[in-house]
């Protein structure tokens, strides 16, 4: 079993990444390790076995990497939550802020179903702008989130205060 703080190690860190004061948080280095990948989605099931989970929801792209292990596992839905235009059938949107500009999210309309329990799946938690739009798309849809699940947390940019109406998970953790 690999240890959270070897899956840490497993982390690449580039500064100055995408602009000049970021230390960008490569998860690339993680998912070349099989044994690692494979202990991140195993936590993940773990965590979530027991939950009354429903449904794994996941955010494009990143979020896919481990949503959709993650609902096999489980035997569980996949939802995907796309950005705008890559849906073809009837979708709710929402646009939302990011550190770097905006961006529109979009679900399918009929995927879910009134009072189904989700679980919000993304890479990374930094200031928390794409996991409150995906839940406000949710419950828009009448679904329920259980939880905002993510492999890595900024801690240091406070992505929980914006998301304190929801419970959040998260793997591994950087106060930098």
């Amino acid at each position: 079993m690999v240890e959270t703080a070897d899956l840490v190690e497993k982390i690449r860190v580039i500064p100055d990444f995408p602009e000049k004061g970021v230390l960008f948080r490569d998860i690339t280095t993680l998912l070349k390790d099989a044994r690692a990948f494979r202990q991140v989605v195993d936590i993940f099931a773990d965590h979530y076995r027991d939950k009354m989970v429903e449904a794994v929801l996941a955010i494009e792209s990143r979020g896919f990497i481990f949503g959709a292990p993650l609902a096999d596992r489980l035997q569980l839905p996949f939802i995907p939550v796309r950005k705008f235009g890559k849906l073809p059938a009837e979708t709710a949107r929402v646009d939302y802020e990011l550190e770097y500009g905006r961006e529109t999210l979009e679900i399918h309309r009929d995927a879910l179903r009134p009072g189904q329990r989700v679980v919000i799946m993304d890479d990374l938690l930094a200031t928390g702008g794409t996991g409150l739009a995906t839940a406000q798309l949710v419950e828009r849809l009448h679904g329920v989130v259980v939880e905002l699940a993510f492999l890595v947390e900024l801690t240091y940019l406070h992505g929980r205060e914006k998301l304190k109406d929801y419970s959040v998970f998260s793997i591994l953790a950087f106060d930098e």
